[in-house]
């Protein structure tokens, strides 16, 4: 399963996507834009999770996908 990252920079100004939690795939103006792009990413590889973590890297709320 493939886990994509929704994450801010430090001073919450950007929102990176992360693969695995590996370097930035994308960066966001905003948070829902991040997660829009996340979910996207997700359904097209399935199955996946896309975690949704805060400032501090906590992890705030997870979205599963399954596959067909």
């Amino acid at each position: 399963m493939k886990t994509y990252s929704v994450t801010p920079n430090v001073d919450v100004s950007a929102w990176f996507v992360k693969l695995e939690d590996v370097a930035p795939e994308e960066v966001y103006d905003s948070k829902d834009e991040a997660i829009e792009a996340a979910e996207q990413m997700a359904k097209e590889n399935t199955p996946s999770l896309v975690e949704i973590l805060d400032k501090d890297h906590n992890v705030i709320e997870e979205r599963r996908f399954k596959g067909l």
